[in-house]
């Protein structure tokens, strides 16, 4: 195989995994078809089966993709000077994004829930993939000499799936921007 074949390969499957992320996201798993992640991948329905045999399959390359792009989000923010930056900017990114938890909740938290209810539950990947998050949120607190970093930690990727919830319940922008000001005077109020 020449490496332009592998390019456009590897090229369609990630457009799926995009795709998959998105429509999963914005429809739901259970309403989303095998088709409906072809069309917005722009890919011919028969093509998907060559990378994904199931929509399991499928679901669980999106549950990967969150994976790293979380990854990358983090490894952005650590780049930051301090802990209190670099939690601020976590906080930031999700108010920036409240529009759309106003309309579809949190990205990733939302996927995890309706995943939950699946007879073929991913538990341990799902799982992996919040505690990346809830790990590296218990890390800033521990730079920032905490000695309740864990349930620091905890307490914040909880007021953020909460508020995501509440935000998309009530379909109010407002209340991620406000839990998100509220957030940032928490972490403020932590350091030294």
């Amino acid at each position: 195989m020449t490496d332009s074949v592998r390019a456009v390969k590897a090229g369609k499957r990630e457009r799926l995994v995009d795709a998959a992320v998105q429509v999963f996201y914005e429809r739901g798993v259970e309403k989303t078809t095998i088709a409906d992640v072809a069309k917005v991948a722009e890919v011919p329905v028969g093509n998907v089966y060559y990378y994904f045999k199931t929509k399991d399959q499928l679901i669980e390359a999106a549950v990967g993709a969150h994976r790293h792009r979380l990854a990358q989000l983090l490894d952005e923010f650590d780049r930051l000077d301090s802990p209190r930056a670099r939690l601020r900017g976590l906080i930031a990114g999700w108010v920036d994004l409240r529009d759309q938890a106003a309309q579809f909740g949190c990205p990733f938290g939302t996927l995890a829930s309706e995943m939950d209810k699946r007879p073929e539950v991913l538990d341990a990947e799902i799982a992996a993939t919040m505690r990346v998050l809830v790990d590296w949120a218990q890390r800033q607190f521990e730079a920032m000499g905490r000695s309740d970093a864990a349930e620091l930690g905890v307490a914040l990727i909880a007021a953020y799936q909460g508020i995501s919830l509440l935000t998309n319940t009530f379909r109010d922008p407002s209340l991620m921007a406000a839990e998100g000001d509220r957030l940032a005077r928490w972490i403020d109020s932590l350091e030294g």
